[in-house]
């Protein structure tokens, strides 16, 4: 019984690593994923502040990001947010 579930096991190893594609990330791709950390950092800094710049350069970091990696949904949703910071800005709401 133990042989055939370490068969079983090494069969189930065996389909997950073929599913998962090792590479590593260009320098360009770490680069990008260090600027959107510190662009999460400031959109959470600028929540507790209020303050247009951070959340402006928040959203540019983060864009540059998910530019990057491609993800063109949370391009436009980044986007989003940034017009709305930058029209706050220039109206002088804060």
């Amino acid at each position: 019984m133990a042989k055939v579930n370490l068969t079983l096991k090494k069969r189930w190893t065996a389909i997950l690593s073929a599913m998962v594609k090792e590479r590593k990330l260009t320098p360009v791709e770490r680069l990008s994923n260090r600027i959107g950390y510190m662009g999460a950092g400031m959109l959470v800094a600028a929540q507790w502040t209020l303050n247009p710049f951070l959340f402006i350069i928040g959203f540019i970091f983060v864009m540059i990001q998910t530019t990057v990696r491609k993800q063109w949904n949370l391009v436009l949703l980044q986007l989003n947010g940034l017009i709305a910071w930058t029209l706050h800005l220039i109206n002088g709401m804060y």
